[in-house]
């Protein structure tokens, strides 16, 4: 994690000391990162290897993933993702962090899927991740927060202790072990985007969307019924209109899936232009 508070770390920096050490001891000669060490208005905080592989289960990474860290550090999520087979990729301002990611990379037998590049986390391209594994503060986050809502609808973010602002966490996991202050990993899935008019065979249907929650309505006829308990998973998407409950997904301009309730069967929309 890169932070910009030294005040932060001076109080934490005793904590994640012992973190540090026990995930690499790197016999390269050279540079070494150590806590706290400044960066491009930042400084650096490990996430602890407990809390590294939390983070990776709760976002189920397989060797079908191109997993991305954002100030990305000694590399350790990127290493770690990559000994689950997976394609990974960090992007890290200070290069001499890049060359030591590198040269750990190599010794842990994973050069050939960690892969490391110098970079400005807010000008990366991240449009082919599947999921982000994160350790930033929440003004790094809510600077990013219209690139993660870009992302393909399915796409798993994990983040380190801090939350994203005014996204609910689809699930909060907590780790055991030695993970001092940094214990609590989030995991958010990026919704598909719902917002707007959309034609049914019962009416128009216009939604209202705040992340993965949903709102709007039903018109009919000069009629309009609210919709209920809307909510997004990825590609999935759920919501009451009266006592008819619908489920389904969205792929682009169209949905489709099955009704329950006061009409059985199935339902479908089409965005309007």
């Amino acid at each position: 994690m890169n932070v910009t508070r030294r005040a932060f770390v001076h109080l934490i920096a005793a904590s994640l000391a012992c973190s540090a050490a026990a995930y690499a001891q790197t016999p390269d000669e050279g540079f070494k990162p150590s806590v706290g060490q400044a960066g491009k208005d930042v400084v650096w905080v490990p996430t602890p290897p407990v809390l590294v592989e939390k983070m990776l289960d709760m976002a189920k990474v397989t060797p079908q993933d191109f997993v991305m860290d954002l100030g990305s550090g000694d590399g350790r999520n990127i290493i770690a993702a990559a000994k689950r087979g997976a394609r990974a990729l960090g992007v890290e301002y200070n290069p001499k962090m890049v060359e030591f990611s590198t040269r750990t990379a190599e010794q842990e037998g994973v050069a050939d899927k960690a892969k490391f590049v110098q970079g400005d986390m807010y000008e990366a391209d991240i449009s082919q991740a599947t999921v982000l594994a994160l350790f930033l503060l929440p003004e790094n986050l809510r600077k990013l927060t219209q690139k993660f809502l870009d992302l393909k609808a399915g796409t798993r973010i994990v983040a380190n202790h801090f939350g994203i602002d005014g996204w609910d966490a689809d699930e909060t996991g907590r780790t055991d072990g030695d993970c001092s202050a940094w214990c609590t990993a989030l995991l958010y899935i990026v919704p598909a985007k719902v917002a707007g008019t959309w034609a049914m065979p019962q009416g128009e249907l216009t939604l209202e969307q705040k992340f993965q929650v949903v709102s709007g309505a039903l018109s009919s006829g000069g009629t309009s019924v609210a919709v209920r308990n809307g909510k997004l998973k990825g590609d999935e998407i759920s919501f009451a209109i009266g006592d008819a409950e619908y489920t389904g997904r969205v792929s682009g301009d169209a949905m489709q899936g099955t009704v329950k309730g006061s009409s059985h069967g199935s339902w479908s929309a089409v965005r309007g232009k």
